[in-house]
């Protein structure tokens, strides 16, 4: 293992010296990621295959040598490449949020963007977080895109494809080992099967011990530091399999069928969050109470191994047809992605499992344990304001205890869809296109909060109270839905070359999604402690319900109602395309989004009423109510854009745009904490407004040197909010205020049959804020909270390569985030509660990575 440590600090020092070098090549002239080679670059986003140049949007496309070149395998490493787009992987490995231009996809609701992978639209949100192999090319266009790349391609579309088999037997393979046990393997063998069939199996690997470590008691009392080791389990420990294949069977010289399959495992870590607290008026007392999110040192100690497990299987088969006079495209997509994760809970801060005996138990086991301040472990779970011997607890959120309860969740979705499309060819003036999709999902959603009886998780959405204390971890509150949808879409378009330089567009789709929930909690089952806590009743002639909404001074029924909506929406876009000079064009475009409304588990807006709404201390005559409703609305998005293209010879492009969004009835996720522990839902935020400028340069500046720039301003506003009013003014949600990318890539030849290899990007990202409630205060239970510092600063992450290779092998040594930034990848303030939950980025890794093919 020394041999190991002392080769990767080798590796520091390699790359560190070789992204000096880089700094001081790109700062020249610094110059975003797209392929910048001498030849023509070319992109689909029209559903035909044509040059960038003659597309009316921004497009970035990261070819084959960028993805080879940057070491681009999941999806965060191609869109930290792109301005004006970015991620928050955060929670699970099916938790992946993407915001193109302030238009942001929520949690436990859909995407923004349109995933189209050779030719499939994937439907599933858990799609996005995958391992991208045998990648070929990456297309990254901005702006509305329904009419045609489907459902919820109101931010914009990502359009990935992948190598066809070749016409002879062939192979590549890639293995890399990095700091933190971290390796990777990935491979792809394909060839042909006589003249008119081709197949490719392919098989990737990765796994990670991560970046955190948990810290336990390992012998009372725990006042005594040397008793404080750091366990065997992980934090953020992560491990994922996959095998694919592929076949493509020209059946005619003018029809060929492509079929595809894939599965995968993953076994991870989930749930990676601290809580920061925001009571300046305790600060008084401990600093620790009134602290900024980007100063919070990160420490781990929960008593519950966390886990996430996901399968996903996936089958798709593709048909294209040539008519003569048009194309037929007909796909058919099977997918079945089921998700599940266990943690630790958020209660104790609440005292909501405060006489349960192994509660009280491991608080005394944990005497003394160096938590991060404010926070305290006494003698007792009590409060320290209550105990007159002050021998009480101060807790927040995942502590070294059993009174946070635990959380066990299930999202699993099953879903079929299938669409034909007919379009013209490509040399015509007049150039049309038009389609119908279906798709039918079902959707099963899950939030479990139960005791912790010190036994860890049963994976069951309903532990049954068998009334022995300390068996298991039975249900105190749960939530659990069943949706069911059915999509019905019509689209097409049709561009017309008014003139050899002027080209008109007009694009419309259609959706209508008729959507069905029914609640599967079941309504004879009691909360499993005895203190009446979800209906708070404090009499036992009255049955304490495991869904606070099935309370009976709130639902006399006793009963959930099945619920069913239709959203629908037309969605049009023109565009103007003016070639102004052979290698210049201008563009403008007006275009409608759409992302169908839905629901949010039964039960939601009762307990929100509740606990929250009924609180003198937190709804005031200055702070109304929080307007959570069982339902949301759909949301629709305007956008203008207005932009110019152009190439400078071979070796130089650039574009640039100016963009207007109008967001209505914005869809935003938040977790709302309070004495019935944690809650998961979507609202709408009524008007939201944005404006912003980007630009972007690829330039061939050698033979063996390529570089790359781009930036992206927005100003972003707030217009209306019923369901928090008072946040009128401020900013969307997980939107950057600027990102930026810069970087290069050289190839230098060493010998007639090696070359020198390297390349260095930088991504920067601007101050962001995380939630509608920004620079201002709210009341909570425990005095006024500030969140004026529950904003993200900005950030720079660097990666660089180096290494030596030839026309079928490379060997690099790679450094990610080389400049060990620390940085935050999520801030979740929680306004109620008096605090944020903030879940750590990437630190910096060093590692080697090895490729063959033949």
């Amino acid at each position: 293992m020394r041999f190991i440590s002392q080769q990767f600090s080798s590796v520091r020092r390699l790359i560190t010296t070789i992204t000096t070098c880089a700094i001081s090549v790109t700062t020249i002239a610094p110059l975003t990621a797209g392929a910048a080679v001498d030849e023509l670059i070319t992109t689909t986003a029209r559903g035909r295959t044509e040059s960038v140049q003659d597309v009316p949007a921004a497009i970035a496309v990261i070819s084959q040598d960028n993805i080879e070149a940057l070491g681009v395998e999941r999806v965060e490493d191609f869109i930290n490449l792109v301005p004006g787009v970015t991620i928050v992987d955060a929670g699970d490995v099916g938790d992946t949020q993407i915001n193109i231009r302030g238009i942001n996809g929520a949690r436990d609701a859909e995407n923004s963007i349109a995933l189209v992978i050779d030719g499939i639209l994937m439907t599933n949100p858990a799609a996005v977080n995958r391992e991208y192999t045998n990648l070929q090319q990456i297309e990254i266009i901005k702006g509305p895109q329904g009419a045609l790349y489907g459902r919820n391609a109101a931010a914009g579309a990502f359009i990935i494809t992948t190598q066809q088999p070749g016409d002879e037997l062939g192979a590549s393979f890639k293995g890399s080992a990095a700091e933190d046990s971290s390796y990777t393997l990935m491979g792809n063998l394909n060839g042909p099967i006589g003249e008119s069939l081709g197949w490719s199996l392919g098989a990737d690997f990765r796994t990670s011990d991560g970046f955190y470590q948990n810290l336990e008691c390992t012998q009372a009392p725990c006042s005594d530091l040397n008793n404080i080791a750091s366990r065997d389990d992980k934090i953020d420990s992560f491990e994922s399999w996959n095998v694919d294949g592929r076949l493509v069977w020209d059946v005619t010289d003018k029809w060929t069928l492509d079929g595809k399959l894939r599965y995968g495992e993953v076994d991870a870590s989930s749930i990676t969050f601290n809580s920061v607290f925001h009571l300046p008026g305790f600060a008084g007392f401990d600093p620790g109470w009134f602290e900024n999110v980007n100063d919070r040192p990160f420490q781990f100690n929960t008593n519950i191994t966390s886990f996430n497990e996901q399968e996903a299987t996936e089958f798709s088969i593709r048909s294209t047809t040539d008519l003569g006079w048009a194309d037929l495209t007909a796909w058919g997509l099977y997918s079945d992605i089921d998700n599940n994760l266990g943690a630790d809970g958020a209660s104790a801060a609440f005292s909501f499992f405060i006489t349960e005996p192994f509660c009280r138990q491991s608080t005394a086991d944990n005497t003394g344990f160096p938590v991060r301040a404010p926070q305290l472990i006494g003698q007792v779970p009590d409060s320290i304001f209550t105990t007159p011997d002050f021998s009480g607890s101060i807790f927040g959120a995942y502590t070294p205890t059993g009174c946070d309860g635990t959380q066990y969740q299930e999202r699993n979705q099953k879903d079929y869809s299938f669409e034909i499309r007919l379009a013209s060819k490509t040399d015509q003036r007049l150039r049309w296109s038009g389609g119908f999709y279906y798709l039918n999902i079902d959707r099963e959603v899950g939030v479990n909060t139960a005791i912790d009886s010190g036994n860890g998780i049963v994976k069951s959405l309903y532990v049954p109270n068998n009334g022995v204390s300390g068996v298991n971890n039975a249900t105190e509150q749960l939530i659990h839905d069943q949706f069911d949808s059915d999509v019905y879409a019509a689209f097409g378009q049709i561009a017309f070359d008014i003139t050899d330089s002027l080209e008109a567009a007009l694009a419309l789709r259609y959706d209508r999604e008729e959507r069905d929930a029914k609640s599967l909690v079941p309504t004879v089952a009691d909360g499993a402690t005895a203190e009446f806590i979800n209906c708070g009743l404090g009499n036992p002639a009255f049955s304490d319900p495991i869904n606070p909404g099935l309370c009976p001074d709130v639902n006399p029924s006793g009963s959930f109602t099945p619920r069913s909506a239709t959203f629908d929406e037309w969605q049009p876009k023109a565009s103007l395309r003016w070639d102004i000079l052979p290698n210049l064009t201008a563009y403008t475009s007006l275009g409608v989004g759409f992302k169908s409304g839905g629901f949010n588990g039964q039960g939601s807006e009762a307990t929100i009423d509740k606990y929250i709404n009924s609180n003198p201390a937190i709804v005031d005559g200055t702070f109304s109510a929080v307007g959570i409703s069982d339902d949301y609305r759909k949301e629709t998005s305007t956008s203008f854009e207005l932009g110019v293209k152009s190439s400078i010879g071979s070796n130089l492009q650039w574009e640039a745009a100016f963009y207007h969004v109008e967001v209505d009835d914005m869809q935003f996720f938040e977790f709302v904490v309070g004495p019935f522990g944690l809650m998961r839902v979507i609202e709408n935020v009524d008007e939201v407004t944005m404006d912003g400028f980007e630009a972007t340069v690829t330039w061939s500046a050698t033979e063996w040197l390529n570089l790359f720039a781009g930036g992206n301003w927005i100003d972003s506003e707030i217009d209306a909010n019923s369901v928090r009013p008072d946040t009128v003014g401020n900013e969307s949600p997980y939107t950057p205020e600027w990102t930026a990318n810069f970087g290069g890539d050289i190839v230098v030849p060493m010998t007639p049959g090696l070359n020198l290899i390297g390349s260095v990007d930088f991504s920067g990202f601007g101050d962001t804020w995380f939630h509608v409630v920004q620079d201002q205060q709210r009341p909570t239970a425990f005095g006024p909270g500030d969140y004026s510092i529950a904003q993200r600063d900005s950030y720079w992450l660097i990666n660089a390569r180096i290494g030596v290779g030839a026309d079928n092998w490379s060997v690099v040594a790679f450094g990610r985030n080389i400049g060990d930034e620390d940085w935050l990848q999520e801030v979740i303030p929680a306004p109620e509660f008096g605090g944020s939950f903030t879940h750590p980025g990437t630190l910096s890794r060093y590692g080697i990575e090895a490729t063959y093919r033949f």
